[in-house]
C-alpha cells in the first residue's frame, strides 16, 4: 500500500529510504544546535513577549507575536502555534544573516545573545557594527561589553532595552567564560 509520502516522492514509505549512520560529532553538533535554538527561543521570547493581535510598538511599527514586524497587517490575529513558527523561522533567518558577517567562531551562549540582539536590531545594523567587528578581531569579551550600548529606540533610551541588553551581555560573557 502506497502512502501519501510515496505518492509525493516516489517511495513506498519514509522508512524505505536507506539509513546512513551519523558520526558521533554530527550527532553532537545537531544536539547542540537544537539546544541553542531552544535557548534562543526561550531567551528572545521572554524579552519580546507574545502578542497574538497586531499592535504598534514603541516607535509605531506594526508588530505581532514575538516582536515580529514582517508582513503584519492592522487587526491581524495569530495563534500561539503561528507565533512559535514565525519566531523559529525568523531566528534561522537572523542567525544566517549574522553568520554571513561573523567570521570568528563564538561560544554557544554568546551566539544566542548575538542572535537575540540581531533579531532586535536587524542584520544590517548588526553586520555594520563594532560589536561584530570585535569578535572577528578576536575580542569576544569586548563584543559582549558592547551590547548595553544598543538600548535606544527612536533615539531614546528605553528601560526594557537596557534590561534586555544587560541580560544579553551577561549571557554573552557566560558563554565566553564557559567556552561552550
Amino acid at each position: 500500500m502506497s502512502s501519501l509520502f510515496g505518492k509525493l516522492f516516489g517511495r513506498k514509505s519514509a522508512a524505505a529510504a536507506p539509513k546512513t549512520p551519523m558520526k558521533k560529532t554530527t550527532k553532537g553538533l545537531i544536539a547542540g544546535s537544537i539546544a541553542l535554538t531552544a535557548l534562543a527561543t526561550g531567551f528572545i521570547g521572554q524579552w519580546e513577549g507574545r502578542e497574538l493581535q497586531a499592535y504598534r510598538d514603541i516607535v509605531g511599527v506594526l508588530t505581532i507575536c514575538y516582536g515580529d514586524t514582517q508582513n503584519v497587517a492592522p487587526g491581524q490575529v495569530a495563534t500561539p502555534a503561528e507565533c512559535d513558527q514565525r519566531l523559529a523561522s525568523h531566528l534561522r533567518t537572523y542567525e544566517a544573516g549574522l553568520d554571513r558577517c561573523l567570521e570568528a567562531p563564538v561560544p554557544g551562549k554568546m551566539k544566542v545573545a548575538l542572535v537575540s540582539w540581531t533579531y532586535n536590531v536587524g542584520v544590517g545594523a548588526a553586520c555594520s557594527s563594532t560589536l561584530v567587528r570585535l569578535p572577528n578581531a578576536g575580542d569576544l569579551t569586548g563584543a559582549c561589553e558592547q551590547l548595553p550600548r544598543w538600548n535606544r529606540a527612536g533615539g531614546k533610551v528605553v528601560r526594557g532595552l537596557t534590561n534586555r541588553r544587560i541580560a544579553e551581555r551577561d549571557l554573552c560573557l557566560e558563554g565566553v567564560r564557559e567556552g561552550l
